[in-house]
């Protein structure tokens, strides 16, 4: 646990870096109001303070709230949402007004060269800056502003259904045309909108896929944040039965305890919960999917990642599995595809993961697709393969931190698996 000294060091370090942050932009807010009558630019500085201050003030009571009981975790992140969208926002400003600044320093230092310093100084580096430059800097940042409130409102239940087809040459012959319907990452504890959740289980119905897999964060932190919707998950079905594993916050690590008899009574509710929405939670153990006289290994370990909990343990998993049998992994984490399933010894056919949510923004046009959670984790979305193995990222079906999606859309996964001729 982090020292209450150190807390306050960096809650000091973050509020004085904030403020600097808000300071900086609100020089091109200044710039930008220059020709407004006084009574409206000092009307536009009091709003533009008040307005921050109380937000950042909101914050911190926010989460004291969350973490007392008084409030809901959604409602704290919420409001950090918004908070982190106008942080946002005023960096695109900055980059704009810094690009000018050291254009001005540039010019400042070659003035001096060639004057006296006195001259530029008054003449360069103190002048007003150009209110222009901060307009089209107000102008650009109203984009991300726009597209982060849009997230925050429709985009984080902008459920996506993505189909993937992957052929096998050594495909059992009954599974030619084996649907699997995958969802990840629920965090439960930040659902805000039942009618909206549900849209998104119904999609998940509407497929009737043969199998059907959750890949981890069922809850954000505690096992009573599934408890309204255990009964919507249950309605789910699939005739070759559902399963699920355990993602880095179904262990209740990111919150503080009692005692630790209270964090593994939590964790015992959660795997109670997944058996009464009829999930069978796999443990580091394997299950026998049988169809007309065939069958494939669907195997399932708890929660392994570079940086997280290394819990999964997959030759425990994979004891008692024929090295030839067709292999159907559930891992949370996309990193230990890499780290282990890649160099096993047992051919892995096929790994579904979930946990980066591709950082719930970014874009993704046709082909390409981009965010900045591929410096964390080199495959973080969709479809990958690598010496006849391959592994399906799915982006998320819920949203965690941020309060929204932008680009980056919820997804309800389908693969279908074929037969290579």
């Amino acid at each position: 646990m982090v020292s209450t000294t150190t807390f306050l060091f960096r809650f000091f370090l973050i509020t004085l870096l904030l403020l600097l942050i808000d300071y900086y932009a609100f020089q091109g807010i200044l710039s930008a109001s220059a020709s407004l009558p006084e009574l409206w630019k000092h009307g536009t500085g009091y709003t533009y303070w008040i307005a921050g201050v109380t937000l950042l003030l909101a914050v911190i009571f926010g989460f004291w709230a969350a973490r007392s009981g008084y409030i809901g975790f959604s409602s704290a992140m919420k409001i950090a949402g918004l908070l982190f969208t106008l942080l946002v926002a005023k960096l695109v400003l900055i980059l704009f007004l810094l690009s000018e600044d050291i254009w001005r320093i540039t010019l400042w230092i070659w003035q001096w060269i060639h004057a006296s310093l006195t001259d530029s100084v008054e003449a360069v580096f103190f002048a007003p800056r150009k209110a222009l430059i901060s307009r089209i800097g107000l102008v650009v940042a109203a984009v991300p502003l726009a597209g982060m409130v849009y997230g925050m409102i429709r985009g984080k239940y902008d459920f996506q259904v993505r189909r993937e087809e992957i052929h096998y040459p050594d495909l059992p012959d009954a599974f030619d045309g084996f649907t699997i319907t995958q969802i990840s990452d629920l965090h439960s504890g930040s659902f805000d909108d039942r009618e909206a959740v549900l849209k998104g289980l119904r999609m998940v119905e509407h497929l009737q896929s043969d199998l059907l897999v959750f890949t981890g964060d069922l809850v954000n932190n505690t096992a009573d944040e599934i408890e309204p919707w255990i009964t919507d998950l249950a309605r789910l079905t699939a005739p070759f039965g559902k399963f699920s594993i355990l993602g880095n916050h179904d262990y209740g690590d990111y919150v503080p305890w009692e005692s630790p008899e209270a964090k593994a009574k939590n964790f015992l509710t959660l795997h109670e919960h997944h058996r009464s929405m009829g999930f069978r939670l796999l443990m580091n153990e394997h299950i026998p999917i049988r169809k007309d006289g065939h069958e494939l290994s669907l195997i399932g370990v708890e929660n392994w990642g570079v940086g997280f909990h290394q819990k999964g343990d997959l030759k425990t998993a994979l004891s008692d599995v024929d090295p030839g049998a067709f292999k159907l992994l559930l891992s949370h984490d996309p990193s230990h595809w890499e780290a282990e399933v890649m160099g096993h010894d047992h051919h892995i056919h096929l790994t579904l993961s979930g946990h980066t949510h591709g950082m719930q923004f970014g874009v993704e046009i046709g082909k390409f697709k981009w965010s900045p959670v591929k410096y964390r984790y080199g495959r973080w979305a969709g479809l990958y393969s690598e010496s006849g193995r391959y592994l399906y990222i799915n982006r998320g079906f819920g949203f965690i931190g941020f309060p929204g999606r932008v680009g980056i859309w919820p997804e309800i996964t389908q693969i279908v698996l074929r037969k290579k001729k």
